[in-house]
């Protein structure tokens, strides 16, 4: 998440400098249960207005004075409407209204012909879907709608072209549309904490994507075309895909019947059908050699699994299984032709490391 987090930090840099001068108010954790008269004087002169932790259940009519305001926040307020009149803040670049009781009833009509708006920041409300008003900010280039209840994401999604910063997590997603894929401009994609189990085919067109947050949701695999995607953050913890291939699996040893018959394959011992009853040719002929071509044993129904990485945007790699003859061999694995990358031998011993790496950070 640190690409996201100097993103979002890049993102309220200019927000918080606004704070910062003689055209800005804080008043932040000032039991206000409304906008005070006195801010009224200077309406026309504030580009930035703070008034988050208060207890404003609702804007007055009064807020459309504050023409030229470039950044308002007013999270933490316990507010279940927006004032219509807001939309006549034609300036208004950043707006953040987290942690209130906002649904999609709250958000006014017109909301959508707020075109200044860049940064929109909803999260910790009681949204059940995307509201189709935020879809028709055309200009918008960052979208935190983390810690609501979205369970849908509509296609008109796709309208935000503009868009680069897209913060879903801790929602009710079980499925993300395919026109999220129409987002061409995005580098930051957060859809953590919800129940998603795939992923759709055409993340393929996000080639400015840079960061992928996917974890603790229920993704058993992952479309082929995100290993051309150059992403530079990618977590997948905490996800059926890992789980199968991250648990320490118990090795059961051999049987006396499978050491017998690893001995008379690795030794090159004859066997006919003349001298084993049948069943036990069968057997001898079921077995598989160890992948790792430094190894001559082979296995039957004891075996070791093991993660083989494979090269993923020239950073990571992507975990495919394969099978062992014992724990002995899970330290020096060379790689199969099929699955050979450009990476030196002796990094298959930090195959451990590579994986809290690539997929549970």
């Amino acid at each position: 998440m640190e690409y996201l987090r100097r993103q979002s930090e890049s993102d309220t840099s200019s927000s918080e400098s606004e704070f910062n001068g003689e055209n800005a108010e804080d008043l932040s954790y000032s039991d206000l249960e409304t906008v005070p008269d006195f801010l009224l004087l200077r309406s026309n002169e504030l580009r930035a207005l703070q008034l988050d932790h208060n207890e404003i259940l609702c804007l007055p009519d009064t807020i459309s004075s504050f023409k030229n305001l470039v950044t308002m926040d007013i999270s933490a307020n316990n507010m279940t409407i927006l004032s219509p009149e807001l939309v006549k803040l034609h300036n208004l670049k950043t707006f953040i209204a987290r942690n209130n009781c906002f649904d999609t009833d709250s958000i006014p009509k017109d909301f959508g012909l707020m075109s200044s708006l860049e940064v929109l920041n909803l999260g910790g409300n009681n949204f059940k879907e995307l509201p189709p008003q935020v879809t028709e900010l055309e200009h918008l280039r960052c979208l935190y709608m983390g810690g609501n209840k979205i369970e849908e994401v509509n296609s008109s999604i796709k309208s935000l072209t503009n868009l680069e910063v897209l913060y879903l997590g801790g929602n009710c997603l079980t499925e993300i549309p395919a026109e999220v894929g129409c987002l061409h401009k995005l580098t930051a994609l957060v859809l953590c904490d919800n129940q998603i189990q795939s992923l759709p085919p055409t993340l393929i067109h996000l080639q400015q994507l840079r960061s992928l947050s996917l974890h603790n949701n229920q993704i058993s695999t992952l479309p082929t075309a995100i290993v051309s995607l150059n992403i530079v953050e990618l977590s997948l913890r905490n996800n059926p895909l890992v789980d199968k291939f991250v648990q320490d699996l118990v090795y059961n040893p051999p049987t006396l019947l499978e050491l017998a018959g690893r001995c008379i394959k690795i030794d090159g011992l004859p066997y006919s059908c003349e001298e084993l009853p049948r069943h036990l040719v069968q057997y001898l002929d079921s077995a598989h050699h160890c992948v790792n071509i430094k190894c001559k044993g082979v296995y039957f129904s004891s075996r070791v699994e093991q993660v083989k990485f494979v090269d993923f945007c020239g950073k990571y790699r992507l975990p495919l299984l394969q099978y062992l003859c014992s724990p002995s061999c899970s330290t020096v694995i060379s790689p199969s032709p099929s699955l050979s990358s450009d990476s030196e031998p002796e990094e298959e011993d930090n195959t451990k490391e590579r994986m809290r790496r690539v997929l549970l950070g």
